[in-house]
């Protein structure tokens, strides 16, 4: 169906091809995934498949590249729109409608078919992409992922022989990325339609393909073959190598299955450097700290089987460690499910300090009968002061938001301390992005209280209130106008007041081989978000609002910007991060904040909210359920 032959592409402003001598074949009826790190060329292999490059990209292309039969070189996009289906990276660019229907139904009106078909179409790809309720929706009122939705049903009506996507799913919730990528299959299976598709989020899409290609080496297989050899590849794929698993699992099924003998190496073991209790400001939708069975319940700390506080665990900084008998020395730690009570998850111990755990009836002060009636594991305790709570740098109370006839957020309490990492999640259109708009001013509550520092951000003049929060939005172009890297770089340093060059070494730190003289409209996804977060970075805001920080950032440069985030709370500063990226929020959330129809349905630590969530754990926790492991990471350190 696509023929590559000896294809290389050199941009005008490039010293060197983006695509070198790619040769290489993909028959009809199969789907295959692009791989690789970010600026390898994956969305200009993509363009050359759809005539957009070079026709409408400029540069210079050699080779050969046909699509049934149709030369790309003397066919321009447009005769190649009955052949082809195109969805790039930025959705939002592709619409030519106000509205989602007449979005749905305009490239079949382009093509001239008959009205009947087109009323059958729409309706059909309305039910697939669960668009029903949106039809009447003016496209700019959804969010990122609906919007997303929108796009990729605008490709589907035609049915193309052909379709190729540039990051599908990057702003989808993890539900509706599995509603696409199943009817992407059924694509595939039933009507023989070939898709190319890249993607960064390999956890989500690499047991759907049939092959996968690997980038810059155009080296084309079997999944399993290649996520054998590939610099980018799936949690599941980690685990599966650092457990020496042959053939590597592509699901979390496999990997169930072959999980066994790792889980009885990890037996009484836990995940350790993390926090050891839930945030002071975790709250239940009654706005009360919420416990395991959704109740209100005082903090227990970690705990023994018999609910006694267990001494081989992490105490709160303020509380005086209680020393062990010589019986409780010499036996093992705890089991893991009681170490990762209250666990942030994948964050290491830079959140605030939790007061000490209250002493309640299950609680003895020395020798003496504990809850379960035996003699208590533990030596008199001195009593400590409590210290004062650390005031939140944020707080909503009540905070209620109404656009137009949507009700989009409905009495919010939340509340982050000095050092904090909180992720929203929930599914698209549920109000994660208005609250962060909310929060830096853009938008005035309609009810309910909105606090930055003490301050309200709505009235707070923007030139005090950026020293307070800062703000990388779901569309990172919206914070770029200069003409160079380079000068959005000095902007950047001259706004924040820091030494010039700062900006770059971000730059340069979270996604390396960006060059100075690139136009940022120039860039990739990945690159033009890296020097968006680079831009807000500089100016070291005490809270930073982030908006689906990892869209289009291949692995390693996710896991630069997360420590470069786990830096910035350990120095105090406050983060909040709305993501669909459940692997994320596991790596770096103290806490987890699930939002549904603009309220606040879930609020605790990460390990116990993500794993009771089958649509937000992530694949290790999954994997080794019910032990508490969130991350490979995790898993490595305890081995």
């Amino acid at each position: 169906m696509i023929r590559f032959e000896n294809v290389s592409m050199r941009y005008e402003e490039d010293a060197e091809p983006t695509l070198r001598n790619v040769d290489l074949t993909i028959p009809e009826g199969e789907l295959v995934l692009l791989v690789g790190p970010s600026g390898v060329g994956k969305s200009t292999l993509l363009g050359a498949v759809s005539g957009l490059v070079p026709h409408f990209t400029g540069g210079t292309l050699t080779g050969r590249v046909t699509v049934d039969g149709r030369d790309t070189r003397t066919h321009p996009p447009r005769e190649l729109a009955d052949l082809v289906g195109t969805v790039g990276q930025d959705p939002s660019a592709h619409f030519v409608t106000d509205t989602v229907e007449d979005e749905l139904a305009y490239g079949m009106e382009s093509l001239g078919l008959a009205p009947g078909v087109m009323r059958r179409r729409v309706e059909e790809t309305l039910d697939l992409l669960g668009l029903a309720e949106l039809r009447d929706r003016p496209i700019a009122t959804l969010s990122g992922g609906q919007r997303q939705r929108v796009a990729i049903g605008s490709v589907l009506t035609p049915h193309p022989k052909v379709l190729v996507l540039d990051e599908p799913t990057s702003a989808l919730d993890p539900s509706a990325a599995e509603d696409v990528l199943a009817v992407l299959q059924r694509l595939v299976h039933d009507l023989g339609t070939t898709v190319l598709l890249a993607e960064h989020r390999l956890e989500r899409v690499v047991q759907y393909a049939d092959q996968v290609l690997l980038l810059p080496d155009a080296v084309m297989g079997p999944p399993a073959d290649i996520m054998s050899v590939s610099p980018v590849h799936p949690p599941v794929v980690s685990l599966g190598r650092l457990a020496g698993w042959d053939p590597l699992p592509l699901t979390v099924r496999d990997a169930r299955r072959r999980a066994t003998p790792l889980k009885a190496r990890l037996e009484g073991r836990a995940p350790a450097g993390f926090l050891p209790h839930p945030s002071p400001y975790a709250q239940g939708r009654g706005g009360t700290p919420t416990s395991r069975n959704g109740g209100s319940a005082p903090d227990p700390g970690p705990q023994t089987p018999d609910g006694l506080q267990n001494p081989a665990l992490p105490t709160p900084e303020g509380a005086n460690p209680a020393p062990l008998t010589p019986e409780a020395q010499g036996s093992d730690p705890a089991p893991p499910a009681f170490e990762a009570r209250g666990s942030g998850g994948g964050a290491p111990e830079s959140g605030p300090a939790a007061a000490p755990p209250p002493r309640g009836p299950g609680r003895s002060s020395g020798f003496g009968k504990g809850r379960g009636g035996g003699l208590s594991l533990f030596r008199r305790r001195r009593t400590q002061p409590t210290p004062p709570p650390t005031p939140p740098l944020l707080l909503t109370d009540g905070l209620g938001v109404r656009r137009a006839r949507v009700e989009a957020l409905r009495r919010v309490d939340l509340q982050v301390a000095p050092g904090e990492t909180v992720a929203l999640m929930g599914r698209n259109g549920a109000g994660k992005s208005t609250l962060l708009s909310t929060l830096v001013g853009m938008i005035e509550p309609t009810t309910g209280t909105v606090r930055i520092a003490g301050h309200p951000p709505h009235s707070t003049p923007p030139r005090e209130l950026i020293r307070q929060v800062g703000l990388v939005p779901q569309e990172p172009r919206d914070l770029l106008y200069a003409d160079t890297v380079a000068a959005e770089c000095a902007a950047a340093d001259a706004d924040a007041g820091v030494t010039p060059g700062t900006c770059r070494a971000l730059v340069e730190e979270l996604l390396p081989g960006v060059a100075d003289g690139t136009h940022p409209r120039d860039l990739s996804e990945g690159q033009r978000l890296a020097l968006a977060l680079a831009v807000v970075l500089t100016g070291r805001p005490p809270l930073l609002l982030l908006d689906e920080p990892t869209r289009g950032l291949d692995y390693a440069a996710k896991a630069r910007l997360v420590a470069h985030l786990r830096t910035l709370a350990a120095d105090g500063h406050a983060i909040v991060l709305a993501t669909h990226d459940v692997e994320l929020a596991a790596e770096l959330a103290h806490r987890v904040v699930i939002i549904a129809d603009g309220e606040v349905v879930a609020d605790g630590p990460t390990a116990e909210v993500v794993v009771s969530s089958p649509a937000f754990s992530p694949q290790v926790a999954k994997i080794l359920a019910p032990q508490p492991w969130l991350t490979v990471e995790q898993v490595e350190t305890a081995l």
